[in-house]
């Protein structure tokens, strides 16, 4: 008990020392650079199978516009990774919440992240799962690690020298039995408003099938941190969904809190598949774009307007059946 004491008050942490297997856990890994010209998200994690066979650590790379995901495999014993904080090593790669280094074929380099932007973590609300992270058997949980912060560095691909100083990363992780059956997921932290860039605001949203003692409800985590107040749209707040709804072309949601409401239109856009955990290990199965486009709009209940933005360079994935998350 005081492992999972200390692991849930340390979200970004890593929490597989002693699980049973089959067990994942992934940490995701935004950035843009300053023109918003180089969209790319990293993500190292492990698998640990029932079979030896089947575990292994992993490093996977998608690049907005080339639309393959790159995974690169390591054995399970390369992995090494901290509990008490976000401190992940695999090979010569690194990964924590302050930096990033690479050195895989044809990508390498060293990213620095300033003014990191945590989820607040507190006994109560233990980061964005809430109290559900105190729950013992959910089938996956989440963190946020960053909701926004800057880079400086450079990274070389393929020869070639990407400039990410200036630029803008988001973190966020999973770890768990599995992924949900259904969910919606989307992030922008490149958000302008009126016309003009609004550096610092950042969505992370996610609705999703969770399954609950025996039956299952749909059930969502979304943030908005805008002007240095975080508004939270949560189930575990007693926020409603009022509308999702899923097109070819869009994803459209409404929901509200007791004292908010926020609608969200995603412009849906090509993108990799990235690997996700099945029980014989880790398979292409999630597609994923970073180039999507968010429209966000924050009304109080009474109808008055605080913010209304685009958010470009967007990370967004539609899995399942999603008619099942609809009010």
């Amino acid at each position: 008990m005081s492992n999972f004491y200390r692991t849930t008050m340390n979200p970004a942490g890593y929490h597989g020392q002693g699980k049973k297997a089959p067990y994942f856990e992934g940490w995701y890994l935004k950035l843009v650079n300053a023109a918003q010209t180089e969209t790319w998200a990293i993500i190292p994690g492990i698998f640990i199978g029932r079979r030896a066979t089947e575990s292994q650590a992993f490093i996977q790379v998608l690049r907005a516009g080339e639309n393959e995901v790159h995974f690169h495999p390591f054995p399970a014993g390369a992995f090494h990774a901290a509990a008490a904080q976000f401190d992940v090593r695999l090979g010569g790669n690194h990964f924590s919440q302050h930096s990033l280094t690479l050195d895989l074929p044809h990508l390498q380099g060293r990213l620095a992240f300033h003014n990191t932007t945590p989820w607040p973590v507190t006994l109560r609300s233990p980061g964005i799962m809430g109290w559900y992270a105190w729950v013992p058997f959910m089938e996956c949980y989440h963190g946020v690690v960053s909701l926004d912060h800057t880079i400086e560095g450079t990274l070389r691909y393929r020869g070639e020298t990407l400039d990410f100083s200036g630029g803008r990363g988001y973190i966020e992780k999973d770890w768990g039995r599995n992924f949900p059956a259904t969910w919606i997921w989307m992030q922008s932290n490149h958000f302008s408003h009126n016309g003009q860039p609004s550096p610092g605001t950042s969505l992370t949203a996610s609705i999703a099938r969770i399954p609950w003692i025996g039956r299952a409800f749909p059930g969502f985590i979304i943030g908005l941190w805008h002007e240095r107040v975080l508004h939270r749209f949560t189930t575990y707040v007693g926020a409603t969904m009022e509308t999702v709804t899923v097109t070819g072309e869009t994803v459209h949601c409404v929901v509200r809190n007791r004292t908010h409401r926020l609608e969200l239109l995603t412009e849906r856009a090509p993108g990799g598949l990235l690997y996700a955990p099945t029980p014989a290990g880790m398979a292409p199965q999630v597609r994923e774009s970073v180039s999507a486009a968010i429209t966000a709009r924050l009304t109080t209940l009474d109808g008055r307007l605080l913010f209304e933005g685009r958010g470009s360079s967007a990370g967004l994935e539609v899995q399942g059946d999603t008619s099942i998350l609809a009010p």
